[in-house]
């Protein structure tokens, strides 16, 4: 093949994988919050909750700027990124204690646009697993109590949500003041 012919399609390749994963970042999970169910029941409680923080989760990482990624607010604290990758480690565990069959044991360094996919996935993963438990689920996949999925991990992972938010105000790229975490939506 001639130099023209590679440039053609190397270029079209190129393009193709840039309008997949740009349809794969437009489809992410918790852009709004799902539609809440008539009934309470204890799975349904705890996905409402992972869906909270789904929520709050794509907003507070939606837009961060490499400058927003680096930035830390003291020698001693973690930039953004650290705390987006701590994050992604609690919706792994936060998957593995609920899926026992769908594990994720990734152990490779991901980019910014990979962690905050697989980190929605994940928690996409476990709000749909609670929301679809045919009895009230049980964590027997780990040593840890149910009480401590929810003081630890999902309160762990909110409040890091709202670091984000502040480290990123910091950096000169504030939250959308559209969205609504009251309503899970975003306001017109």
């Amino acid at each position: 093949m001639n130099n023209i012919k590679k440039l053609v399609v190397a270029f079209v390749l190129l393009f193709l994988v840039q309008n997949i994963m740009s349809q794969e970042v437009n489809n992410l999970p918790f852009r709004e919050i799902p539609e809440y169910p008539e009934e309470y029941t204890s799975n349904l409680l705890v996905a409402r909750m992972v869906d909270g923080l789904g929520f709050r989760y794509y907003w507070a990482t939606e837009g961060l700027k490499n400058t927003d990624l680096a930035y830390k607010a003291s020698e001693s604290g973690r930039t953004s990124l650290e705390t987006i990758n701590h994050i992604y480690g609690l919706s792994k565990f936060l998957r593995n204690s609920v899926l026992e069959n769908d594990i994720d044991d990734n152990k490779e360094e991901l980019s910014f646009l990979e962690l905050r996919a697989k980190t929605l996935i994940n928690f996409k993963k476990v709000s749909d697993r609670l929301k679809n438990a045919n009895k009230t689920f049980k964590f027997e996949a780990t040593a840890v109590p149910f009480w401590n999925i929810i003081n630890g991990p999902i309160a762990d992972a909110l409040w890091h949500c709202g670091q984000i938010v502040m480290l990123r105000r910091a950096s000169g790229n504030p939250f959308n003041s559209k969205v609504s975490v009251f309503s899970g939506k975003l306001k017109d």
